[in-house]
């Protein structure tokens, strides 16, 4: 009896190894495909959810992946971290052996977030004009020049999505030097396009976190190739 209990429990670390050997491969071939896809500089951190791995490679169904791709350029703005969740990717073990070039992979839902940094925001800001991050909002302050002249600004900013970008107003703008300025806002508001996403994902949510400006987006049945 001591024997078959040995024994079953050595079947048992043999197959948590094999599953953590299997899973390993394919959180690295991930890894790969989306280094190639994206042109990113390192490997994105690939975590695929769920135990056993074994039994959803058998099913051809992964219900859950976690993709950390970290910082990347997209559409001319630089981004200083990339995540994004799959759910539901079919692939059948069988096609993706002997068909995986012919092997239409899918996820039912991608949800991901996107962070425009601080740098950024500063980078595409209008010239002498500073972003900074107060609590759950943008301030600005620097120098405008009108009619040759520097004039010091303070504002809020609005942050607006209109169609593929984002679009940043100044409201309660202060000026100093006594000097008046018409319409000072258009001075100080600019624009940063938001488009082609990875999995061109939707843009569902915009909201201000320490790092700068955080982008949430979603998309549905999403083909997993080039």
């Amino acid at each position: 009896m001591r024997k078959l209990v040995a024994f079953l429990i050595l079947l048992l670390v043999l197959g948590v190894i094999l599953d953590r050997v299997a899973v390993a491969g394919a959180q690295r071939e991930i890894a790969t495909r989306a280094m190639a896809v994206y042109d990113l500089d390192t490997p994105p951190e690939v975590t695929i959810v769920g135990v056993p791995f074994l039994t959803q490679a058998i099913a051809g169904r992964y219900d859950e992946v976690k993709v950390d791709a970290g910082a990347m350029s997209v559409a001319g703005v630089r981004l200083s971290s990339v995540d994004f969740t799959l759910y539901g990717i079919t692939a059948p073990l069988e096609d993706l052996v002997l068909r995986a070039d012919q092997l239409d992979m899918r996820a039912e839902r991608v949800a991901g977030t996107v962070v425009i940094p601080v740098a950024t925001l500063n980078q595409k800001a209008p010239q002498g004009i500073k972003v900074a991050v107060a609590g759950d909002g943008l301030n600005v302050d620097g120098e405008i020049t009108v009619l040759g002249q520097k004039v010091s600004a303070k504002a809020t900013m609005k942050i607006e999505l209109v169609k593929d970008e984002l679009r940043f107003t100044p409201e309660k703008v202060t000026l100093g030097e006594g000097i008046p300025v018409p319409q000072p806002e258009r001075f100080i508001a600019y624009t940063i396009p938001i488009k082609n996403l990875p999995f061109d994902l939707k843009v569902t949510g915009v909201k201000v976190v320490p790092e700068g400006i955080e982008v949430s987006g979603e998309a549905t049945d999403v083909p997993l190739h080039n």
